[in-house]
């Protein structure tokens, strides 16, 4: 497994499957006669146009959808997703409180509420949203992982720690490559990339996984990590210091 290390990754979900990234620009809606359809044939029209990436379609769609039946929460959560594709923020965020609204105990809608604030560097609230799916849910680990994002642009690292590893022991691969997680927020520098994959070394530390530890320390120091000497004197990789791999990467302090 190799690790994302220049993004922290953050899934915007729906029904449980996370979704692609947004930044589609907005395409026209085609007119369509939605009357006489039912909720069930607008809400699977709005799934196609989304997956076709035709989102003012998919927009229109929901919007009729949730015309005929204003208390489905999965309706509202949808139109947002949509708007979000869109880039339209604030109408993305409405809507997923919406669905808050009308079910209480959805998790998903949460997280999506905080992905949102996220987005738009609210991190305060974006955690509070995290935290609130994560209490309907404590088993998901991309809410763990969209926990620790909020956490690491905070500076809070060993929160963001806490969460990452959690995160890790729910799915060894919440952090990999091949998450499929939604929004990918980019750290702002290369110094931040730096100290991003030396905390990920240390959660892989932890976790007693030699091999990803190692790989994450040489990343921040290819990246320019000032404190990378820190690795013979931060207790999570007392178990490394005898491993020649980690000399190799690191050279050991001179003997006094």
């Amino acid at each position: 497994m190799r690790i994302l290390t220049s993004t922290i990754v953050l899934a915007i979900l729906v029904a449980g499957v996370a979704v692609l990234s947004m930044g589609q620009a907005p395409q026209q809606a085609v007119p369509v006669k939605t009357e006489t359809m039912t909720v069930a044939e607008l809400e699977k029209a709005g799934d196609l146009a989304r997956a076709a990436k035709d989102y003012g379609q998919a927009i229109f769609y929901f919007q009729a959808a949730v015309r005929k039946d204003k208390k489905n929460a999965v309706l509202y959560n949808k139109l947002g997703l949509s708007y979000l594709k869109q880039g339209s923020l604030t109408d993305a965020r409405v809507n997923f409180e919406k669905a808050t609204k009308r079910n209480g105990k959805y998790a998903d809608a949460f997280n999506n509420v905080g992905a949102v604030y996220y987005v738009q560097k609210n991190n305060g609230s974006a955690a509070r949203y995290f935290k609130k799916a994560l209490a309907l849910d404590e088993t998901r680990p991309v809410f763990h992982v969209n926990l620790g994002a909020a956490w690491f642009s905070q500076n809070k690292v060993d929160r963001a720690i806490a969460e990452y590893s959690r995160a890790l022991q729910l799915d060894p691969e919440s952090l990999s490559q091949n998450n499929r997680g939604g929004v990918a927020a980019q750290i702002s520098s290369p110094e931040e990339r730096a100290r991003y994959d030396y905390m990920l070394a240390k959660i892989y530390a932890r976790l007693g996984n030699a091999e990803e530890c190692l790989h994450c320390l040489k990343r921040a120091k290819e990246g320019g990590y000032h404190n990378i000497a820190n690795v013979y004197k931060d207790k999570e990789f007392s178990r490394l210091v005898q491993d020649p791999r980690l000399s190799e990467i690191v050279p050991p302090p001179s003997p006094k």
